[in-house]
C-alpha cells in the first residue's frame, strides 16, 4: 500500500474543515488574496467600501510589526465620509466569535524574496489568521516547522503577516504555535492540542474536528492568545490552560460556586490566572475581580507581569489606603493584592471598614495564587466572612491533600471542587518542565537510642558539625561548575533554619565557610529576622548579621542596600539571580517558592521537608531553557530519599516515582556497561560488525545497540558524563551507530517484496538523532574550516564523520566534499560568504542533477521540467504524467521498469538537495 502523500492529507483536511462550515475558496496570489478581503470585510461589517477606502485600510494594515498588526487584528479602523456619521470597520468580532466568516483556501502563492506556495491557509473575515503546513507522513515533524522558519524570512508579507497561529502535521503528529518575532519561534514551544483528560490529540483528523473547528479556532484567536507588551510577542494558551480558564469562569457563571485548579508548579499558572481574571472582569454582572497572593514581593511580580500582559489594567496598591481606594473606584475591575492588606482592609475598625460596608455585598470574585499556602488561616476566613456574594478560585501547583495536610483543613475543604488538574508527569511527558536528576550526598547512621530526645540532639549535633559543613561547601565548590555548565547557569543553596544545637543557625555558618574558603564564585545570601529574637545563646542580633552580609554584597556590586531597605535588597537580589550575575544564593526559606528564573539549574539542599515545601523548592531549578539545560540538578546532604519519593508520588496522581525523577547518574553508566558485556557477546570490534551476516546476526546487533543508545541518552544529559567512564570508545560507539544505520539503510532499500526479520523491529532512529545536527549547523561548521590550516584534513573528516552518524544528512555526504573540494575556496578568498557560495552551489548541482535524469532516461525536457515542478509543489508523482515524457517507444514491462526507475531516482534528488 502506497503512504498518504502530503497532496492526499491535504485535499482530505480540506474536506473535512468543509463538511465543518468552512467555504472552500480558491486563491491564487496576493491580489486575489486582497480582492477576497475586501469581499468579506463588506460582509462583516454590512457596508460597502470604495476602491479608496479599501486601499487606505491595506496601507493602514501593511504597517508595523507582527505585534503591531495582531493589534490591529483586534482593534477598529475609523472610516470618515463627507456629509456622513463616521463609523468604525471590524477586522474580528472577539465577542460574538462564532459570528466570523469561514474559508478555507489552498496552495496560495506568494512573493517576497522568492515565490512560495503554502498547503492550507484558514481565513477569517478574509484574512489568513491560521496557517497549517503538512508534511507526508513519515516524515518528521520538525520539517514543517522548517518549514514556516524559511517561509518567514523568504515569502511571508501583507496580509499573511497576520497569520496568529501556525499548525504543523504530518498526519500521525499535529501541533500548533502562535506567530510572532522570527528569533523568538522555538520548536521547544510548540504544543500539542489535548482532550481534558490531558490525553495528547495526535491524528490530524482529531486535530482538526476539535481544534480547528471554526468557533473553537476563532474563540482560541480572540480569548485565549496574550498580546505581551513587555516582550512585543503574540502568545497563546496551551490546551489545558484553555480548559482550566473554561473550567473557571463555567463555576464561577453558571455553577456559581467556589473551586480549584491543580496545575503544576512552572506550567504557566500565572498566565493562566490572568487569562481567568482578565474575562472575568470583562463580565457585566461582576464588580471586582481581586487576584489574592501571600507576599508583597509576589505582589509586585504579579502586577508587573500581568501589566505586561494587559497595560494599565492593574493598579499597584502600595498599602492598604490604596487598596480601599481602587476597590471602591469604578475605574479597574481587576485589582491585585496581598492577603494581609486586604484581611486588614476588612477587619479595620472606624471609617475604612464602614466605606468597604456599601461593596460588601457586591458580586466579587477572588482568585487565590498558589492556595496552598496562607488562604488557610484566620485572614483567609476574615475576608470570605465580611465579603457576603463572593466566590473564591484557588490556583496551586501542590494542593493539600489528607496526606500533606497539617491539621483536617485541604484544598478541597477550603475552596471546593478541583476544577482542572494537569500534574508534573504531565508537564514534563509535554516539555512543559524538565524532570529532575536528585543526588544525595553523604549521611549518617546514628545508634539506636530509646530516648527520641537524644536521637534528636545527636542528629543535631552531627548536622552542625564544622567537620561536615565544610566539607559540603568543598563539595560545592569542587561541584559547582560541573553542575552549572560552566557556569551558564546557577544555583541556591537552601539549609536548614536554626536549632537547639545551632543557635547562630546554618546559613552564617555556611556563609562563613564560604568567605573563608578560596574559590572565585560570587556568593550571596537572604533571609528575615525577628525584631525580638531569642538572644541567649548568641553575641549577634541576626540583623546585624544581615547588615554584613548585604555589606558584602554592596562591595560586589557597588549597591547601597541595607536592612532598611531590605525590600529593595530583595528585589535587587532576584533580578540578579534572573540575570545570572550572582552564583550561589544562600537561602532559608525566601525564594523557595514563587521564585522563577530559567538560569537557575541547580539547587544544593540541606535541610528536611517534605510534600508541597519539599516540590515547590525543587521546582525551581525545572523551567524550560535551551538544549543545555537538561533537568534541574538538585544535590541533598541530608537522607530525603523517601520523602522525596512520598512528594512525587502525591504530585503525579500516583505515577511511577521513575516516570518523573531521574535515577542517579551511576546507575545509568553501570546499566550502560552490563548492556555492553551483552553487545559483545556477539561481536568483539567494529571490524566484525561491518561484516556481520544473516538476518538473524543484523537483527540481534540492532536490538543490543538500540538498547546501548536507549541508555545513552539518559546519560547524554548528565554534567559528569564521560566515555572514560564507559567500557567503550566515543569512536567505536559512533562507528557502532554508523552500522546500525547501514542496516537501516539496507533494509529501507530492500525493496517491497523482500521478506526480512528486521522489518519487525524498531530502529528508533529518533534516539540516534539531534534536531540541531542539520545542514545549517555544517554550513556553519564549513565556515569554521580553514584550507590553508595543517589540520584542515582532519577537521573536513570530522564534518564527514558528524554527517555519517547523522541519519538526516548521510544522503548529501557526498556533495559535502564536492562542495568542499571544488567551492570552498571561493567563500575563502572572494567576498562572499560560505551561506551564499552554498546555495548557489546547491541550486547548480541541483540543476545539473534534474539535467542528468533528463538525459540518461531520454526524456522530453518540458514535460519532464513539469514532473518535477509538480513534485515540488504537491509531493506526487504521477505514472501517466511520467510516461508521457518518455521519447522511447518501449513495451509495457518496460514502461513500467522505466517509470519506478525515474520515480527513485527523483526521490533521491529531493532527498539529497532538500536543506
Amino acid at each position: 500500500m502506497v503512504a498518504e502523500s502530503e497532496a492526499i492529507l491535504e485535499e482530505k483536511l480540506i474536506a473535512q474543515l468543509v463538511d465543518n462550515g468552512y467555504e472552500r475558496i480558491k486563491i491564487k496570489d496576493e491580489n486575489e488574496l486582497n480582492a477576497n478581503f475586501k469581499k468579506q470585510l463588506e460582509k462583516l461589517n454590512k457596508v460597502k467600501l470604495t476602491d479608496q477606502e479599501f486601499r487606505e485600510i491595506l496601507i493602514h494594515l501593511n504597517q508595523g510589526t507582527i505585534f503591531d498588526k495582531a493589534k490591529k487584528l483586534r482593534d477598529r479602523y475609523p472610516i470618515v465620509r463627507e456629509g456622513e456619521r463616521p463609523f468604525h470597520i471590524m477586522f474580528l468580532n472577539q465577542k460574538d466569535w462564532c459570528k466570523n466568516i469561514f474559508q478555507v483556501s489552498n496552495q496560495i502563492s506568494m512573493i517576497g524574496k522568492y515565490q512560495n506556495r503554502y498547503d492550507v491557509t484558514l481565513l477569517i473575515n478574509g484574512l489568513p489568521l491560521v496557517q497549517i503546513e503538512l508534511k507526508r507522513r513519515g516524515q518528521p515533524l520538525k520539517e514543517g516547522f522548517n518549514q514556516i522558519k524559511r517561509y518567514m524570512k523568504h515569502s511571508y508579507k501583507g496580509l499573511f503577516n497576520y497569520i496568529q497561529i501556525f499548525v504543523i502535521s504530518n498526519g500521525v503528529r499535529t501541533k500548533y504555535f502562535a506567530n510572532g518575532n522570527y528569533s523568538d519561534i522555538k520548536f521547544e514551544f510548540t504544543f500539542f492540542c489535548k482532550d481534558k483528560n490531558n490525553k495528547n490529540i495526535h491524528q490530524l483528523n482529531e486535530f482538526a474536528a476539535e481544534f480547528l473547528d471554526k468557533c473553537n479556532v476563532s474563540k482560541m484567536i480572540s480569548k485565549y492568545m496574550v498580546l505581551n507588551e513587555s516582550s512585543k510577542s503574540l502568545m497563546i494558551l496551551r490546551y489545558y490552560q484553555k480548559y482550566a480558564v473554561e473550567a473557571v469562569m463555567e463555576q464561577a457563571l453558571e455553577v456559581k460556586q467556589n473551586g480549584y485548579v491543580w496545575h503544576t508548579t512552572g506550567s504557566g499558572k500565572t498566565l493562566t490566572s490572568f487569562k481567568v481574571s482578565q474575562l472575568l472582569a470583562e463580565e457585566e454582572s461582576i464588580y471586582k475581580v481581586i487576584f489574592v497572593v501571600d507576599r508583597r514581593d509576589l505582589d509586585i511580580q504579579t502586577n508587573k507581569e500581568f501589566n505586561s500582559f494587559c497595560p494599565g489594567c492593574v493598579d499597584f496598591t502600595e498599602h492598604t489606603g490604596a487598596l480601599v481606594k481602587n476597590l471602591l473606584s469604578e475605574k479597574n475591575k481587576l485589582v491585585t493584592t496581598t492577603i494581609q492588606k486586604l484581611s486588614i482592609a476588612v477587619n479595620k475598625r472606624g471609617h475604612v471598614s464602614k466605606k468597604l460596608e456599601e461593596i460588601k455585598d457586591k458580586n466579587i470574585i477572588f482568585i487565590f495564587d498558589e492556595c496552598h499556602r496562607s488562604q488557610f488561616g484566620e485572614m483567609h476566613q476574615v475576608i470570605t466572612n465580611f465579603f457576603t456574594n463572593s466566590l473564591c478560585f484557588g490556583f496551586t501547583g501542590t494542593p493539600i491533600f489528607k496526606e500533606n495536610a497539617m491539621d483536617s483543613k485541604t484544598t478541597k475543604s477550603i475552596f471546593g471542587k478541583l476544577l482542572h488538574s494537569y500534574v508534573i508527569k504531565d508537564a514534563m511527558d509535554d516539555k512543559n518542565v524538565l524532570g529532575f536528576s536528585v543526588d544525595y550526598m553523604g549521611g549518617a547512621k546514628l545508634k539506636n537510642f530509646e530516648d527520641e530526645e537524644v536521637i534528636g540532639i545527636k542528629k543535631d549535633e552531627f548536622y552542625a558539625s564544622e567537620r561536615r559543613l565544610s566539607q559540603i561547601v568543598d563539595y560545592i565548590i569542587e561541584s559547582y561548575d560541573r553542575k552549572t555548565k560552566n557556569r551558564e547557569f546557577n544555583a541556591m543553596f537552601a539549609v536548614a533554619q536554626k536549632s537547639k544545637n545551632n543557635p547562630t543557625g546554618f546559613i552564617h555558618d555556611y556563609y562563613r565557610l564560604f568567605k573563608e574558603k578560596e574559590h572565585d564564585l560570587k556568593v550571596a545570601a537572604i533571609f528575615t529576622y525577628q525584631a525580638n529574637e531569642d538572644m541567649d545563646e548568641k553575641d549577634e542580633h541576626s540583623r546585624d548579621t544581615l547588615e554584613t552580609y548585604i555589606k558584602d554584597y554592596n562591595e560586589m556590586f557597588g549597591t547601597n542596600f541595607s536592612t532598611d531597605t531590605f525590600k529593595e535588597y530583595h528585589a535587587d537580589v532576584s533580578k540578579r539571580m534572573k540575570n545570572r550575575d550572582i552564583d550561589l544564593l544562600l537561602v532559608v526559606n525566601m525564594f523557595l517558592t514563587g521564585f522563577d528564573s530559567k538560569l537557575l539549574n541547580t539547587l544544593y539542599f540541606d535541610k528536611d521537608a517534605k510534600y508541597h515545601t519539599l516540590l515547590q523548592a525543587f521546582s525551581r531549578t525545572n523551567r524550560i531553557y535551551n538544549r543545555r539545560k537538561s533537568q534541574g540538578n538538585i544535590v541533598c546532604f541530608r537522607n530525603i530519599k523517601e520523602d522525596v519519593d512520598r512528594s512525587v508520588a502525591l504530585f503525579s496522581n500516583d505515577e511511577p516515582i521513575e516516570d518523573v525523577l531521574m535515577a542517579p547518574y551511576e546507575y545509568y553508566r553501570d546499566a550502560f556497561n552490563e548492556s555492553l558485556v551483552e553487545f559483545y557477546k556477539l561481536i568483539k570490534s567494529v571490524e566484525e560488525a561491518a561484516n556481520l551476516s544473516g538476518e538473524k546476526n543484523k537483527a540481534t546487533f540492532v536490538m543490543n545497540f538500540r538498547n546501548l543508545s536507549r541508555i545513552m541518552n539518559k546519560l547524554d544529559i548528565f554534567t559528569e558524563f564521560t566515555f572514560d567512564d564507559l567500557d567503550i570508545t566515543e569512536q567505536d560507539y559512533n562507528d557502532y551507530k554508523s552500522i546500525y544505520l547501514d542496516i537501516y539503510d539496507e533494509r529501507s532499500q530492500s525493496g517491497e517484496e523482500s521478506v526480512s526479520i528486521l522489518e519487525d523491529i524498531d530502529f528508533e532512529l529518533e534516539l540516534l538523532r539531534n534536531d540541531n545536527i542539520n545542514v545549517d549547523y555544517i554550513i556553519k561548521l564549513l565556515g569554521d574550516l580553514d584550507m590553508d590550516s595543517p589540520s584542515f584534513e582532519h577537521d573536513k573528516q570530522r564534518i564527514i564523520n558528524i554527517m555519517r552518524e547523522t541519519e538526516q544528512l548521510r544522503s548529501k555526504i557526498a556533495l559535502i566534499e564536492k562542495f568542499i573540494d571544488e567551492r570552498l575556496g571561493n567563500a575563502q578568498h572572494r567576498d562572499v560568504t560560505v551561506e551564499e557560495e552554498f546555495e548557489w552551489f546547491m541550486k547548480t548541482e541541483r540543476r545539473k542533477a534534474i539535467c542528468k535524469i533528463i538525459d540518461d532516461e531520454n526524456l522530453d525536457e518540458d514535460k519532464a521540467r513539469e514532473i518535477f515542478y509538480n513534485f515540488e509543489f504537491t509531493g506526487r508523482l504521477d505514472n501517466n504524467i511520467i510516461k508521457k515524457a518518455f521519447l522511447d517507444s518501449l513495451k509495457f514491462r518496460e514502461k513500467k521498469q522505466k517509470v519506478e526507475n525515474i520515480k527513485t531516482k527523483i526521490l533521491e534528488l529531493f532527498e539529497t538537495f532538500d536543506y
